[in-house]
């Protein structure tokens, strides 16, 4: 009879390429049973071979194209019914493939689709589930461009915008439940994402592209340090602390009775 992980089982999409990939190797490593979520089915098939072989573990494979709501929810009927299930990464999506202006609107819609709309329903799906278990664990792949959207394509940075903002609502819902969520936002990262939107890295200056292990390997020491929002080449913490206590400081200014005295608009006279 095959013995389940002690540490459980960590379902990962998109985990049959880059930083996917890279969870999957450093999940397996650390004794995580997996269960491998991708649309390609010899990666998946190869990679549960590699993995099982090389670590001792349980390793099952899922196919399913997530832009397709059949296939999300078969996704999602796997984590509420897999009481193995620990940890869920939540890591498929898809880059732009040129300037928003340029762009192809069926493209983008499919990128809203599983960027947002599939992310969107398995993480609170997991979140969910794994409050009513009293343990669990959620990663979101998220992006820099959250933070900085007039760098890069502006529906791709509002994607990842909407998973950051995702994260740390649902961080603030999970408090004292048992459950974990983490936020990472890599900067750029050598994966395929490029390749397969007909671009190239090699186009881009070497000094900002990290390698998706060592991306992948901060993450996962941000997680071990129980951080909500991890981003992996921010060497000065404090940078991220200023901007929520930046945040906060806007927070009694942000819904009033009162439109601002700036904006020339009469402020009401108590009776």
């Amino acid at each position: 009879m095959e013995m389940s992980s002690p540490l459980g089982t960590a379902l990962i999409t998109g985990a049959s390429s880059g930083i996917g990939s890279v969870y999957a190797d450093r999940l397996a490593r650390r004794g995580y049973d997996l269960v491998l979520v991708a649309r390609d089915r010899e990666r998946l098939t190869a990679a549960k071979s590699r993995l099982s072989a090389q670590y001792g573990i349980s390793v099952d494979t899922l196919e399913a194209d997530l832009v397709e709501r059949g296939d999300v929810l078969k996704v999602e009927e796997r984590l509420r019914y897999d009481p193995t299930i620990t940890l869920f990464v939540n890591n498929a999506g898809v880059g732009p493939n040129g300037p928003l202006l340029s762009n192809d609107l069926d493209y983008l819609d499919r990128m809203v689709a599983l960027n947002v709309v599939a992310a969107n329903r398995l993480a609170v799906a997991a979140a969910q589930i794994f409050v009513a278990r009293k343990t669990g664990a959620i990663i979101n792949t998220a992006s820099v461009v959250a933070l900085a959207p007039e760098i890069f394509n502006g529906t791709y940075s509002a994607t990842k915008a909407f998973v950051l903002s995702l994260t740390e609502s649902l961080a603030a819902d999970l408090k004292d439940t048992g459950v974990r969520i983490q936020a990472i936002l890599p900067g750029l990262t050598r994966t395929e994402i490029f390749d397969r939107v007909g671009s190239s890295m090699d186009n881009l200056n070497p000094d900002m592209v990290m390698e998706a292990t060592d991306m992948v390997d901060a993450a996962l020491a941000g997680f071990d340090q129980g951080e909500v929002l991890t981003i992996p080449s921010l060497s000065e913490a404090g940078l991220l602390d200023s901007l929520h206590a930046a945040r906060a400081a806007l927070g009694p200014h942000l819904s009033l009775k009162n439109p601002a005295a700036r904006y020339g608009a009469p402020q009401s006279i108590a009776s």
